[in-house]
This record gives C-alpha cells, structure tokens and sequence, in this order.
C-alpha cells in the first residue's frame, strides 16, 4: 500500500508494520520518513539495528537473508535497514528481495530505502512485491505552487504561524521564493526563525530578515514557469541559474525543444489529429502535457514562425556569433528568447476552439 509522508504518523501511530519502502528524491522528506520509522521501532523495543547497503552488482545478499532469520543474543527484535542507493538492485537482489519478503520474520521490521524510481523500475517484480507485503510511502518534490502552504504548516507546527491576511501571504510568497528547490535549506531557515524569535506570529520584517537566499533552479522548472507566463519567476529562475554556472547551451536547448514542440504538435492538430494524440505522439506529458492543452488550441503557426527564427538566432549566439538587433551576452539572448515564448504563451485564447482545425 503506497501513502504520502504526510500520512506516515497515522499509520504509525496504528502500530508497525514489517516491512516500510520509502523511495524518492526529496532528501529532507524522505530522511523524515525513515527517521518516524526507526523512532516507532525503538519505542517498540526494536533494539537492535542492521545496516546494508547494496552498491555494485555483485552485492552478495547471502547476509541480508540470514540477518532476518537470525535469532539475536541481545535483543528479542530487529531493525533491519536495506539501503540501495542506486535504485537498482539487479537480478540477483531482485530475487533475494522477493524471496525476503515472502518469507518476512516475526519479530523484525525492514525498512527499504531507494531513490526516485522510473516507470520500468516500479514495474519490477520486486518493487511489486515490496508494496504488496509492506508499507510504501513516496516522497515527491514540493511543488512551487505547494511550498507556501508547506512553511506556513511547518511554522504553526513551531508554534510560529505566519500573520493573518495579506501579510502572512506576502511572507510565505517572499519565504517561497527564496528557498524554491532546496527543500533542506527551507528546513534549515525555519530552524532558524525558531532559534531567532519566540512562538507567536511573525510579520514579514523578520522573516525577510531571516531567511537567506538559497532558492536552486533548474533548466526544466523553467521551461514549466515559461510555458506558464510566470514573468517574475522566469527573470528569477534566469538570474538564479546564470549564478549557479548553468550552461547557457543547456538552457537554450530547453527553451528551443518547447518552441520545436509547440510547433509540432499544432501542425498535427491543424493536419486533423486529436490534440490528446497528437501531445502523445509528440512525447508531451506529465506538468507539460497540461500547458500544451491550455496554449495549443487557440495558437497559430504564424506566431511561431518568430520563435523558430528567433530559436535559431539564439543558439548562434550561445555559440558565440554575433546577430544584428541582438544581445551579444548569450544570457541576455536567452532572457528576450524566453519573453518572446512567455508572449506566445499567455496571448489571449479564442474562447472554445475546437481540437481540430
């Protein structure tokens, strides 16, 4: 049975289970996760610990098997940690991990703990069989449009919620805003702001006084906040990426591969295709596949015939070639690359196109 982190304490508060998988690439939530766990066994009386952790393929699960059935001089319970950082545990761990739990101990609670897993990955017959004997929780990202809601939960939770109204909004947009993408420097400041000030509201002065700017971005956000016409994020996801050393080539590539995309699929709607085939054709989904739907239908290809050029004006100078009317700073190049596919993309829609042309 898979349930979010938030879930967790509920289930644990119901007792233990023998067997808990958290996978996912959010360290803070997914370290949280496994820490509840390892907290409700020892208060069970789950003293002793083992650790494994599986790196390489020729992992030899001969001890992870045993360890399970060993009876302990020390202790009447075990805590058996299987760590397989690479998500991968091979054909050999595959079986071994269907085996272990087809034969779970009494007595012992294993705790699984693996990366973000892809689809082919969570249709393996191990992972299967780890969620159908266990507890699964997944640890996703918070979303940007999530992560206000997500501090003002962990401030009341320390007893400092944010003021009421306008001004507690403009705190946890400001407080979001610098921390977007770094879940653990997010936790690291809220620590902070409980160490700075006692419980009770606070008001936008100190929290701006507090909280650091530790906001990481990535190419890919990006692309999300553009297609989105979120102009102020888009300008701070550039600075922000600018100052961390991004390749400016990886950035264009992104941005072109949207302009390439949009086009592509409109000339397939315009050619009599569903809109849903033509995004599933295109290899359109996901956060994205919701942009196209809401930009493709009232578009044009007279307005990204500007972009195409625009796209390829662009990648010339993030090669170093210079253009007549353009920055010569590829980065400048990339910012009028990026407002001219937001214009594209927040122009006013027809009311109800229809899906064919």
């Amino acid at each position: 049975m898979q349930i979010r982190p938030d879930a967790l304490p509920a289930q644990l508060a119901k007792g233990l289970k023998p067997l808990y998988t958290v996978y996912g690439d959010e360290p803070l939530l997914a370290q949280e996760a496994c820490d509840a766990i390892r907290a409700a066994a020892r208060a069970q009386g789950y003293g002793e610990r083992k650790v494994f952790t599986v790196s390489g393929a020729y992992f030899d699960w001969g001890p992870v098997l045993g360890a399970a059935q060993a009876l302990s001089l020390f202790a009447e319970r075990q805590f058996i940690e299987i760590r397989i950082p690479s998500g991968k545990p091979g054909k050999e761990g595959s079986e071994a991990l269907q085996r272990y739990c087809e034969a779970l101990p009494e007595d012992v609670v294993t705790l699984v703990s693996l990366p973000r897993l892809d689809k082919t990955q969570m249709n393996g017959a191990w992972f299967g069989a780890l969620d159908a004997h266990g507890l699964t929780v997944r640890v996703d990202p918070v979303e940007r449009r999530a992560l206000p809601q997500w501090i003002a939960q962990r401030l009341a939770a320390q007893g400092q919620p944010v003021a009421e109204g306008e001004e507690g909004q403009r705190a946890l947009a400001f407080f979001a805003d610098r921390v977007e993408g770094n879940l653990l420097a997010a936790h690291q400041e809220l620590q902070k702001l409980a160490l700075l000030h006692p419980q009770g509201p606070l008001s936008f002065e100190q929290i701006e006084q507090a909280v650091l700017n530790v906001a990481r971005y990535d190419v890919f956000k990006l692309s999300e906040a553009v297609l989105a016409g979120q102009l102020t994020r888009v300008l701070r996801m550039l600075d922000g990426l600018r100052a961390e050393g991004e390749a400016a080539v990886l950035v264009h590539w992104t941005l072109a591969e949207d302009v390439r995309a949009l086009k592509r699929v409109r000339e397939a709607v315009e050619a009599g295709k569903p809109l849903p085939m033509a995004l599933r054709e295109g290899r359109i989904w996901g956060a994205k596949e919701k942009l196209f739907e809401r930009i493709v239908p009232g578009l044009r290809l007279a307005q990204l015939t500007p972009l195409v050029e625009a796209a390829q004006v662009c990648d010339g100078i993030v090669k170093g070639l210079r253009h007549p009317g353009w920055p010569l700073e590829p980065w400048d190049a990339l910012q009028r690359l990026a407002l001219m596919l937001i214009e594209v993309a927040a122009a006013p829609r027809a009311p109800k196109l229809a899906l064919r042309p």
